[in-house]
């Protein structure tokens, strides 16, 4: 998802900005980004231990309410994006908190697949790594938007070699598509970051500013939720 080409200018007031709102921007946008993490990680955490995630399984596989739990926070993700002009910043909210709950419901298979512990030390590890490139992002003065393009592309390159390789089943290449997938979801933090504090600077308090603390905060937690998978794949034991 990118927003960076919105038309600020003709939808902001522009002026004198203050620092304490951009700065409140910013502070937003990774309070609600962590919000949504923690529900994701309590969601997950209560499926899987409660025995919830039983009701997604058949004795084939995932049923149908278990596809549906696997699919629909990718149509969370477009309704969030495509809806920004439609939606009021309430309903924005509203369905971002439902997005990070049915996430977690997706993600409960992990709990099930890998030892908490390696779980544990993947979230340590990811968090570092996010934290660390998003106050890189935040503070260098070197445009990372061309590196921003070329990342989108690469995102598209592994969504595609993965696609391909659910018919091959290659050990190598599920190797290497992590790593290139941390990578990639690294460079990305850190252009994200510099993307929501540029516009942090443009903000002003409004209905406008509140959409797009949501849209930065799902960014943002995207971002961190990629990294962390792609880590799992090579760092994760499983059970």
């Amino acid at each position: 998802m990118d927003y960076s080409n919105y038309d600020f200018k003709s939808n902001l007031q522009v002026g004198e900005k203050s620092t304490t709102v951009a700065r409140t921007f910013v502070a937003n946008v990774f309070s609600w980004m962590f919000l949504a993490l923690a529900i994701t990680a309590a969601t997950s955490w209560y499926f899987a231990e409660s025995g919830m995630i039983r009701y997604l399984f058949s004795s084939t596989g995932l049923n149908i309410l278990g596809w549906i739990v696997m699919l629909s926070p990718f149509g969370f993700v477009i309704a969030l994006s495509a809806g920004f002009q439609r939606f009021s910043a309430s309903t924005l909210t509203m369905l971002f908190v439902i997005y990070a709950i049915v996430m977690g419901m997706s993600l409960s298979f992990i709990l099930l697949a890998y030892t908490h512990a390696s779980i544990a030390l993947t979230f340590v590890s990811t968090a570092a790594m996010f934290g660390v490139m998003a106050v890189a992002g935040y503070t260098t003065k070197t445009d990372l938007t061309k590196m921003g393009s070329l990342l989108i592309m690469g995102v598209i390159g592994i969504v595609i070699a993965s696609l391909i390789n659910m018919f091959m089943h290659s050990a190598q290449m599920d190797f290497l598509i992590s790593i290139i997938g941390v990578i990639i979801f690294t460079g990305l933090t850190a252009w994200d970051a510099q993307k929501i504090k540029r516009i942090g600077e443009q903000a002003m308090e409004g209905e406008v500013t509140r959409k797009l603390t949501i849209l930065g905060a799902l960014t943002l937690y995207l971002d961190f939720i990629n990294l962390f998978l792609f880590l799992l794949r090579f760092m994760g034991d499983r059970k």
